[in-house]
């Protein structure tokens, strides 16, 4: 991975103000931060790894581990919270078999809660990759999953 890195980190060596931009391509190519990668911007960029881990654990777009090859995000804005969503993120809980911020253990999904996706009017809301569902029920979150893996 290191010859990797170092194609990724080198249009940004000896650049100042570049750690943001440097992690994102980083996190593009690899899809996540592991800590090799934290090391060798750290070495690349002159400035400390816990300086990088400032950064990435300030900036919510940054991740330190695999993601799944879905990202399940169920809303807990206002209008979802008042129409159910709590019920509605306790059943993807239970037909994913993980919690908040968690893979799957095939790595086929990640579940994350988010202040707002911007469907209020669908709400209790949740999106799958690029897929908005609105007025989820906890039946319509099973149907949702269930067609997804083709048992219906």
């Amino acid at each position: 991975m290191s010859s990797q890195l170092a194609e990724i980190l080198a249009p940004f060596k000896g650049k100042k103000g570049v750690t943001i931009p440097a992690l994102q391509q980083v996190q593009e190519e690899l899809g996540y931060l592991p800590r090799e990668a934290i090391d060798e911007v750290s070495k690349t960029l002159r400035i400390s790894a816990s300086e990088i881990y400032g950064v990435i654990t300030f900036y919510a777009q940054f991740r330190t581990s695999p993601r799944g090859r879905h990202v399940v995000r169920v809303c807990r804005g206002t209008a979802c919270h008042v129409r159910g969503g709590g019920v509605v993120l306790d059943q993807v809980k239970i037909d994913l078999g993980i919690d908040e911020n968690e893979n799957t253990e095939d790595m086929e999904y990640t579940l994350e809660t988010v202040a707002c996706i911007g469907a209020c009017a669908l709400a209790p809301a949740m999106v799958i990759d690029e897929d908005t569902f609105g007025k989820v029920s906890p039946g319509k979150v099973s149907e949702i999953f269930a067609s997804r893996r083709g048992d219906n």
